[in-house]
């Protein structure tokens, strides 16, 4: 056993120089390595996380855009359907003028067509009294000769 001392002294000289010269150096850059690609690893999420963030951003102007677009649009389709509206009711006015103001022009035709009717009418029947009453007289004047009676005036002959 006093043979294995040697090897034993030398096994655990080189375990010392192993540890001091690789094992040590390879622990600290294997360490070295794992922070680095973790923190490389944690850039990348936070890189990942920031580009979603703005990609959100980016959907919501979009919407909020495309909103503002639809909005102006519907307004400006509201101040057009209110344009038609008013030129709608400004032509139903004018035609309810018009109506109107035939309505009463046709009144108005109607009042003097039955004025000079009526007039007409008068005259007319003044007319045909007269024609009643000249002819009755020339009916009473041959019936007065026929008679013979001068002075009767039942008869229409006094003269």
């Amino acid at each position: 056993m006093l043979g294995a001392i040697p090897t034993i002294i030398l096994f655990l000289i080189l375990f010392l120089a192993y540890r001091g010269l690789v094992h040590a150096p390879l622990g600290r850059t294997l360490a070295e390595r794992r922070r680095r690609t973790e923190g490389a690893l944690e850039q990348a999420r936070v890189d990942m996380a920031a580009a979603e963030a703005r990609t959100a951003e980016y959907e919501r102007n979009l919407r909020a855009a495309r909103t503002s677009v639809f909005q102006a649009q519907e307004a400006r389709r509201q101040q057009v359907l209110q344009a038609r509206a008013a030129a709608v009711a400004e032509a139903r006015a004018k035609a309810d003028a018009q109506v109107k103001q035939a309505k009463a022009a046709l009144a108005q035709d109607v009042a003097q067509s039955k004025i000079l009717l009526q007039g007409e009418a008068e005259r007319l029947a003044t007319e045909i009294i007269g024609s009643l009453l000249r002819q009755v007289a020339v009916l009473g004047h041959s019936q007065q000769g026929k008679t013979g009676i001068a002075g009767d005036p039942a008869a229409g002959g006094g003269q």
